[in-house]
């Protein structure tokens, strides 16, 4: 057991309206089962409030966050993210990327910085989509490479859907590199050019996709560098995945876990942990595989 903080907020949650509750009950039952679990205690939790407007304006654009913030979003656009344009769901947003924020931070002083939400990197500057109103990773980074807390991060997207929002942001910047593995043959249809893409066949099994994770890893950190890692580690790539195409099984999923926080600690680099996509048609496979992740991480790099 450890006091690293894990930050969480359900205060922003229970009031969505039935049909949108689907990609938001995981976050609490994952955090039920980890303190049941006694993977975590329930003294860990933190609340990490609302990031700031500075922070997201160093991404999004000011048209887009005025028409977000002020509940006034075409009805067009708001279709594209998923989730309807509350006050409530507003907060939601700014709650979960300030959870990255401060995961980023405490990733600096101990290694590991856990979010139980996030990986929103669907959102663009100028837009949201799939679930992602404001994009928490893009966010984050920019604010410690502009308090220059680190000079060089690298993000490891391995949720089953690129990271089309992540790719364009930093499409021009050298101090953040996009790394997305990712199913070829589903959302988002037009794929968007991360800094390395692997696009993997439907079916995708253990094997497979592991040796690939395998070969790339080493060539990241060798080549990159990286002062800090965001891992994005949506668990949409298992086999019982409404949306994912990909067939891993949870021990897949989570070797696939072990083996990027093993490559972190290796490289005495700090990583932090988002929670991403899962949409298997039973919640409990999918509370079983975000936990299994953040065991992962707390035994690797505290065990």
């Amino acid at each position: 057991m450890t006091d690293i903080p894990i930050y969480f907020s359900d205060q922003y949650l229970y009031v969505l309206p039935e049909h949108h509750r689907f990609p938001i009950d995981k976050y609490i039952l994952a955090k039920e089962q980890l303190v049941y679990q006694n993977i975590i205690q329930e003294s860990q939790l933190v609340d990490p409030g609302l990031c700031s407007e500075e922070d997201i304006l160093r991404v999004h654009t000011s048209d887009y966050w005025q028409a977000v913030k002020t509940l006034s979003l075409p009805p067009r656009m708001v279709r594209r993210i998923g989730l309807p344009n509350t006050e409530t769901s507003v907060k939601r947003a700014r709650n979960s990327v300030a959870g990255t924020i401060a995961a980023a931070e405490s990733a600096l002083e101990v290694g590991l910085g856990v979010n139980l939400a996030g990986g929103t990197h669907h959102a663009y500057a100028d837009r949201g989509e799939g679930f992602s109103t404001l994009n928490d990773i893009a966010i984050a980074s920019r604010r410690l490479l502009a308090k220059q807390l680190v000079e060089r991060i690298l993000i490891i997207d391995l949720d089953v859907h690129q990271g089309n929002g992540n790719a364009v942001i930093f499409q021009d910047d050298p101090a953040v590199f996009t790394f997305s593995m990712h199913g070829q043959d589903n959302y988002p249809l037009k794929k968007e050019q991360s800094d390395w893409d692997i696009a993997l066949p439907t079916g995708t099994d253990d094997d497979a996709y592991l040796s690939v994770l395998e070969e790339a890893l080493p060539k990241l950190f060798d080549r990159q560098q990286p002062k800090l890692v965001f891992y994005q580690s949506g668990v949409d790539v298992l086999a019982t995945d409404r949306l994912g195409k990909l067939s891993l099984t949870k021990a897949g999923c989570r070797r696939r876990d072990e083996l990027v926080f093993e490559a972190c600690s290796n490289n005495q680099i700090p990583v932090v942990t988002t929670m991403g996509g899962g949409y298997s048609e039973r919640m409990a496979d999918i509370v079983d595989a975000h936990c299994n992740t953040i065991e992962a991480g707390l035994g690797i790099f505290l065990g």
